[in-house]
């Protein structure tokens, strides 16, 4: 059995794919919000990579960003852009992950509560992190209930507003403003790659990227394991993969979102999926030669280059390392 079998297409209402509900000046302004809050983060350059690949490849580190990762520049993005009223009530999110932390840290500098659902199966350095920043964390056992469930029955409760980790039109925003900052400081590119999970970084970079550098190609990486958006990609219909079981946890996500799946179909030229060696390998060679920690999912863009699962010789490529938030027993234990 192929790990692909555990993807099937989505048995929900279709999705409007003209439906396209961010656009460069929503970047354009999230950028403007980001300036002097979010890290402009350091773009890396390898000789032996360009060697390897007989191209110039730029590495924009999105390891450096303020909580570990992308993140931030949505979460924050967001939360600068709610009411008043939504202010006093307070932000919600459902997350295991990076958009807990970057939603936490958004919402201590804006003056904002935050809630965070968590499973109670999530790390405790990651809960602990979270709570660090103000955050009230509530716990939910995986077996019982969704984190869907749990955050609705707040939202109804609380009377909250609810901030998705990456199906929300300032989320995808602000995550753009990454491959901007990228464009802006290397000149055009004539290849982006981006780790996809949900298809905030991915669309928000591939929206950035034909503005700034319109002959750019735009392709989404995932793990083979979780290549629900390869497949909805391919065949233009949303596919869901169930609990895969892939060591990049921020390309766990079910599916692609109701907005970021029209963007990934109308601005991404094309997706590849990658292995779980190559992640480690990429990730391994991050480390090793660039100096920089690197967790599964930011090495997503890595691998298909270093893999040749993508190859373009002679060309200016851009890789979006999305993040650097691994665990360092959990580091040292993959590569035991």
């Amino acid at each position: 059995m192929t790990h692909s079998q555990n993807i099937f297409p989505t048995k929900e209402a279709a999705i409007d794919t003209t439906a396209l509900r961010v656009a460069i000046a929503d970047v354009e302004a999230a950028a403007m919000r980001l300036a002097g809050v979010a890290n402009q983060t350091p773009v890396l350059t390898s000789r032996t990579v360009n060697q390897r690949t007989n191209s110039q490849v730029f590495f924009k580190c999105e390891n450096f960003q303020r909580t570990g990762s992308f993140k931030f520049r949505g979460a924050y993005n967001a939360l600068a852009q709610v009411s008043k009223e939504q202010r006093q009530r307070g932000i919600l999110t459902f997350s295991s992950g990076n958009h807990s932390q970057a939603i936490a840290l958004s919402g201590k500098l804006n003056g904002i509560h935050t809630t965070i659902v968590m499973p109670d199966d999530a790390p405790a350095v990651k809960q602990e992190a979270t709570r660090s920043y103000g955050a009230e964390v509530i716990l939910y056992n995986r077996l019982e209930t969704t984190r869907e469930a749990m955050a609705q029955s707040l939202v109804i409760e609380r009377q909250m507003t609810l901030i998705p980790p990456f199906d929300h039109p300032h989320v995808v925003a602000g995550q753009g403003t990454a491959a901007k900052e990228l464009i802006e400081e290397v000149g055009s590119l004539d290849l982006l790659l981006v780790p996809c999970g949900g298809g905030g970084l991915l669309s928000g970079s591939a929206i950035a990227a034909r503005s700034l550098s319109p002959k750019c190609r735009v392709i989404g990486v995932e793990p083979e394991r979780a290549m629900d958006a390869t497949c909805s990609f391919h065949t233009k219909t949303l596919h869901t993969v169930h609990n895969p079981d892939t060591i990049a946890d921020g390309a766990r996500t079910p599916n692609l979102g109701n907005i970021t799946f029209p963007l990934v179909l109308h601005y991404v030229d094309d997706m590849v999926a990658v292995s779980e060696t190559a992640i480690l390998n990429a990730m391994f060679f991050l480390w090793e030669r660039l100096k920089i920690v690197v967790e599964p999912t930011g090495a997503l863009a890595a691998a298909a280059l270093l893999e040749n699962v993508v190859t373009a010789p002679n060309a200016r490529i851009g890789v979006i390392i999305s993040g650097g938030n691994v665990d360092l027993q959990k580091f040292r234990q993959l590569f035991s």
